[in-house]
């Protein structure tokens, strides 16, 4: 990348996605009826929890296994984990924190240039595929990172993949094949 361009591409986190256990059996009705913040779903057997700080859900399930989603950061996800975690301790529950792992980052970056789709679908025709009739937007897969990289014409992107680190790295490798497909903008 050059350096110039560094300072224009702002990878912002978005969403996210982390798993944890607790390692207990938790009753989802004592959830519901004691708990604060707290949707109960029986039909789907699970608790939906809200944090204001960090600003999380958590889906809780009866296994113990907790879903925590909309966090933007893998720092902030943790915390947060914890601190449900503290949450179902304190209903009366004897919860250990365990498994903790981010399963899911979305992000989105703006490149400073407008893209021609169909030429970049052309030139990574293996990797990259674009249906107008179905999506606005080319969809670029990296497997060796686990990403996909959604590519708008006006230059926007939307990145899913495992961790920050693979986002920020499919941006790093999807930069130079933009930039060859790029149109100039209109003024």
């Amino acid at each position: 990348m050059d350096t110039e361009s560094d300072d224009a591409l702002d990878i912002i986190i978005t969403n996210v996605v982390a798993t944890f256990r607790v390692r207990c059996h938790l009753n989802l009705r004592t959830i519901a009826l004691e708990g604060v913040n707290v949707i109960y779903k029986p039909e789907v057997g699970k608790v939906l929890m809200k944090l204001r700080k960090p600003t999380i859900t958590a889906s809780i399930w009866s296994s113990g296994k907790i879903i925590c989603t909309g966090a933007t950061s893998e720092d902030e996800a943790k915390l947060g984990a914890r601190r449900l975690a503290r949450c179902l301790q304190k209903l009366g529950f004897k919860v250990r924190f365990s498994d903790f792992k981010v399963v899911n980052v979305l992000a989105v970056c703006s490149m400073p240039f407008a893209i021609h789709l169909i030429d970049f679908t052309k030139n990574n025709r293996p990797i990259a595929s674009y249906e107008p009739e179905l999506h606005p937007a080319a969809t670029y897969r990296i497997k060796s990172l686990k990403a996909t990289v959604q590519v708008f014409s006006t230059g926007s992107l939307t990145v899913t993949g495992p961790n920050v680190q693979a986002v920020a790295t499919a941006v790093e490798q999807v930069y130079p094949l933009l930039l060859e497909c790029r149109k100039p903008l209109c003024k």
